[in-house]
């Protein structure tokens, strides 16, 4: 299932131009930074790692000025951002969830454009965001650009906040959503008392155990994402 989609416009690599500009895309980012900025962090650490490790700092800067709603004076890494999307080639990007798994899965464009254009496209797209969610995706896409390894779970559990290795689509796009469903507890559209989440992860553990006939090769995971379901509620 598709879950977020960003679409960049770029010149491309062969023309003596460097133009760049972002079209319709699906970027939900409530709560922050939400599959949206899971995906545009995602870009930044695939097409990040390609760059001129020179160029990161200025990337870095380029969120923060963002960030801050400060002017951005043109080109940035010698690109020109843009509205008009006449001549440009297009590239998408999107994240999905797997219908069996429940994880995370990222296709991405890497054969029309250049690391740069993909790069810049995806702060360009957090900058856009609404000012309550911003902070929060441009940090996700600081992240990105940090990161070290290639792109999986890992990179996707990092991007969101997640306890490494738990990165369920569910807790991504709703954490407190699937807190409450992972708990058992009922929602009621305001958060349950520390007591009631407490409740919820002490009966949960038990029935996760072992002991009391869940199957042990799925009981690490299933302890894990209670654990994470607890910190989600108490800390929200």
């Amino acid at each position: 299932m598709l879950l977020a989609e960003l679409a960049i416009y770029h010149s491309r690599p062969i023309a003596p131009t460097r133009r760049l500009a972002l079209g319709v895309s699906q970027l939900p980012c409530e709560p922050a930074p939400g599959v949206g900025g899971v995906l545009l962090g995602a870009v930044a650490a695939r097409f990040g790692s390609e760059l001129d490790p020179d160029l990161i700092p200025e990337l870095v800067a380029l969120t923060h000025d963002l960030e801050a709603d400060r002017r951005i004076p043109q080109p940035r890494l010698r690109y020109r951002f843009q509205k008009d999307l006449v001549g440009l080639t297009r590239s998408v990007h999107r994240l999905f969830r797997d219908d069996e798994t429940g994880e995370l899965r990222a296709a991405f464009s890497v054969d029309r454009g250049r690391p740069g254009q993909m790069a810049l496209g995806a702060v360009y797209a957090a900058g856009q965001l609404p000012i309550d969610v911003r902070g929060d995706v441009l940090a996700a896409v600081r992240r990105g650009l940090s990161w070290p390894n290639g792109i999986g779970q890992g990179l996707f559990a990092y991007l969101s906040g997640a306890t490494a290795g738990l990165v369920h689509a569910d807790a991504v796009a709703d954490p407190v959503g699937w807190a409450l469903s992972t708990l058992g507890i009922e929602s009621s559209g305001r958060l349950p008392a520390r007591a009631v989440v407490q409740r919820g992860f002490r009966q949960s553990l038990i029935d996760a155990h072992p002991d009391h006939g869940a199957k042990r090769d799925v009981a690490a995971q299933r302890i894990a994402e209670i654990a994470e379901a607890r910190r989600i509620l108490l800390a929200s």
